[in-house]
């Protein structure tokens, strides 16, 4: 399974789509991109894989592997990135500014939902974070 994010940065933070197969699943938002420093930087654009993990913070959630001088990347719940955020990616159902969103729960859920089927079968989640081009904004 391959899931896609797609960003747009602002300086109060990062916005993004989640898409698998071409359908939305939903949108996200992360800190604004400060050169990958740890706990006020969202990660780097490139390729991941994601695994399920545990913790009594957060319950069950999703951990991004492989994240170039990062440890412990999270999917997980937030409504504003700024305050809740230190590098993780939240999923939301809905955009509401630069970095924040609402309904993160429902969003997280409906994630949860479709990925943890894959990998119960043991399949590979790659997950694929990119920008949009100059030319995809203007058919936007």
């Amino acid at each position: 399974m391959v899931l896609v994010l797609t960003r747009t940065y602002f300086p109060e933070g990062t916005n993004g789509k989640l898409v698998c197969q071409g359908r939305l699943i939903c949108y996200t938002i992360e800190l604004p991109y400060k050169d990958n420093m740890p706990q006020v930087s969202c990660i780097p654009e490139g390729e991941y894989f994601i695994v399920k993990r545990y913790s009594k913070r957060f319950g069950w959630h999703f951990e991004i592997l492989q994240v170039p001088q990062r440890s412990l990347i999270l999917f997980h719940p937030a409504n504003h990135a700024l305050s809740e955020l230190r590098g993780c990616i939240a999923p939301v159902s809905q955009l509401s500014g630069a970095g924040s969103g609402i309904q993160s729960k429902k969003a997280f859920n409906k994630l949860k939902t479709l990925v943890y089927p894959e990998l119960e079968t043991k399949e590979s989640i790659l997950l694929l974070v990119q920008s949009y081009s100059s030319s995809e904004l203007q058919k936007k």
